[in-house]
């Protein structure tokens, strides 16, 4: 058994000490050197800074959380313009109420009055800090979904591994993985409508729009009338201003890119479950 001698203990730990220091200098000033990489310095634009005088100015920080820091009252919004879109976002902030009341979700955002160019601007500041690559922090961000709201089904354990290799495994699956975080605006609950309406029941629906002399969609079937949602959510508009505006659905449309031929047919799949 090797014994040190006080000496010897004094010495191990001066040595461990100085190789720490240096790891932790080397490791800081590899870090500084990637930053422009991993948070895309290039794409700071005017707006991307004004955006974040009005996150700043507002205090946003207080109730929202960005890259993993902030007061996690509100939810997390690192990835807010990837599970929202520009369109959804213009219109929330211009009137929060619109969109939740506090009575029926119990949780109301104050509305900050913000100008058209404020709006923009935070908006180009959030989409610039969605893209940062943060090396997947935080390991279990707060999503915005309807977990908090009774009937949601937000406290039901989910599946973000398909179980085998049916589509319809894979595509529920999909469904609550982020991305493309479906689960992050539509609830499978009857009657329980978040930021995009409740997929319950999307087949009747589906058949029922499909049959509307309203409809000048190309879908013929309700599970092309699912696929074509997906892929051009501004064919049918569903009613209500918390989904769409000037004509264009606030879902985002860059699921036909996005998502994978294989990936779409899952999540088709899956959705013609909910019947």
């Amino acid at each position: 058994m090797f014994v040190m001698t006080k000496r010897q203990g004094r010495l191990f730990f001066i040595l461990c000490t100085i190789a720490t220091v240096v790891i932790f200098i080397g490791m800081t000033v590899h870090s500084h050197t990637r930053f422009s990489e991993l948070t895309h310095a290039e794409k700071i634009t005017s707006a991307v800074i004004s955006g974040k005088h009005v996150w700043h100015n507002n205090n946003c920080i207080n109730c929202h959380t960005l890259l993993g820091e902030g007061a996690y009252y509100a939810p997390d919004l690192t990835k807010i313009t990837q599970q929202r879109g520009a369109p959804y976002l213009q219109a929330f902030l211009k009137d929060p109420s619109k969109f939740y009341s506090e009575k029926k979700h119990r949780r109301l955002m104050p509305n900050q009055n913000l100008s058209e160019d404020d709006i923009n601007n935070v908006i180009a500041f959030l989409d610039w800090v969605g893209h940062i690559d943060n090396q997947g922090w935080p390991p279990r961000p707060i999503t915005v979904s309807g977990a908090a709201i009774p009937g949601s089904g937000g406290g039901q354990p989910v599946k973000t591994t398909a179980a085998s290799s049916d589509p319809v495994a894979k595509g529920e699956a999909l469904f609550h993985s982020t991305p493309p975080a479906c689960f992050a605006c539509h609830s499978v609950s009857p009657g329980v409508n978040l930021a995009g309406p409740s997929l319950s029941g999307v087949m009747a629906h589906a058949a029922t729009v499909i049959a509307s002399s309203d409809y000048k969609g190309s879908a013929k079937t309700p599970a092309d009338f699912i696929r074509e949602s997906i892929v051009k959510p501004s064919a049918y508009l569903f009613p209500g201003p918390m989904y769409s505006a000037n004509g264009q659905s606030f879902m985002p449309s860059s699921f036909a890119a996005d998502l994978t031929p294989e990936q779409i047919d899952s999540l088709v799949a899956y959705l013609q479950t909910l019947k």
